[in-house]
């Protein structure tokens, strides 16, 4: 990771340990991957092998990786003492050595099953750090909203082009490869690129095929990256083929005026005390009251961080009391099967007074 101060992660650990002994763990063990990265700036990976962070609720730290990655970490602090081993030896134990096993341990969600169950064998009481720890991960720092927002900027620049690319005659592949290159010149690496065009668009997570485009056609554009600094942009837009909605079926125009509606509802709706079920029901009552309801598959949002999707997850029965600098996506959907879909999204993140859009191109069905 990058663009972040070495200081920031050893206050990171600390925030942690804090956590951890006002919820009154026996520790916290996090497994390679964005949790990781939020505790240490590395995203080393030792594949089947364990490389994890432990901190216990004195506050030690002890990060276990084979000796063979120890020089890849690129971990730095005087409170982290790093621990290598070999194959042969038993990385569990080291790595429960700064633990209280006599207090649950919270384990990050990262951690693969074989890791999950060596140490379940040595901690009689285990729990899921998102959940006894959302507070650690789920509110963003001013320099991680800073990053949120560059990759908010970084895509916008993408969406601004994307008419020029939805021409009739052309396939989604074709489409998605120029897309796919503006991405990379914005971003260190590529998510995702979905072009959904005429009945495929009826399908959230179609990607793109040899479908031809033509005039009218709606269009669902889904685009995400991943910076330098590990931090993820992720926005959707509907388009005409040919720009001039008068060409797209009338039933399409309708709809998306309910789905600009919904997704305007939840904007003004979405501040620090509500839940994250109440601000899902925000934007479904919309779609619902004008008769598309059924057609509305998915959650409204999801977190979004150093992983493309994390808690908060903005869905029917989660009572998490959303808080000042949680960041998250806003994304109704409507998907008629067999003829078309549409989606908008933008990523916003809570103030004191409400929602912040960090995707501000151009909403229009355009």
């Amino acid at each position: 990771m990058t663009r972040i101060d070495q200081s920031t992660f050893a206050h990171r650990r600390s925030r942690a340990a804090e956590l951890v002994a006002a919820h009154k763990l026996g520790g916290l063990v996090v497994g390679t991957g964005p949790e990781f990265a939020y505790l240490t700036g590395s995203w080393a990976s030792s594949h089947e092998r364990l490389t994890a962070l432990a901190i216990g609720p004195d506050g030690r730290a002890v990060l276990v990786a084979p000796v063979t990655d120890i020089g890849s970490l690129g971990v730095a602090g005087d409170d982290v003492e790093i621990r290598g081993w070999q194959d042969g030896q038993d990385p569990y134990q080291l790595a429960t050595e700064a633990l209280d096993a006599s207090a649950p341990v919270a384990l990050g969600s990262s951690l693969t099953a074989n890791h999950v169950f060596a140490l379940q064998a040595l901690l009689p009481q285990t729990r899921l750090a998102t959940d006894t720890l959302a507070e650690l991960f789920m509110a963003k720092e001013p320099a991680e909203l800073a990053e949120l927002k560059r990759a908010g900027e970084a895509i916008d620049r993408v969406h601004a082009r994307v008419p020029e690319f939805l021409v009739a005659g052309r396939t989604e592949a074709q489409v998605a490869a120029e897309l796919d290159r503006l991405i990379m010149d914005e971003h260190e690496s590529v998510d995702f690129v979905i072009v959904g065009s005429g009945e495929n668009g009826a399908n959230p997570h179609h990607d793109f095929s040899e479908r031809v485009l033509e005039d009218g056609d709606v269009v669902v554009v889904d685009l995400g990256g991943t910076l330098d600094s590990g931090y993820h942009s992720d926005c959707t837009r509907t388009y005409i083929v040919g720009g001039d909605p008068a060409k797209a079926d009338p039933e399409v125009v309708k709809a998306y005026e309910v789905l600009f509606r919904a997704h305007q509802a939840a904007v003004t709706a979405a501040r620090p005390g509500i839940t994250a079920g109440e601000l899902d029901a925000v934007a479904r009552g919309v779609i619902e009251e004008a008769g598309y309801g059924e057609y509305f598959t998915h959650r409204l949002g999801h977190g979004i961080g150093l992983a493309g999707h994390e808690d908060p997850f903005i869905i029917a029965g989660n009572d998490t009391a959303l808080q000042a600098n949680m960041a998250f996506s806003i994304e109704p959907g409507i998907y008629v099967p067999g003829k078309w879909g549409m989606r908008l999204e933008d990523i916003v993140y809570l103030d004191e007074d409400g929602a912040v859009s960090l995707d501000n191109v151009s909403r229009d069905l355009r």
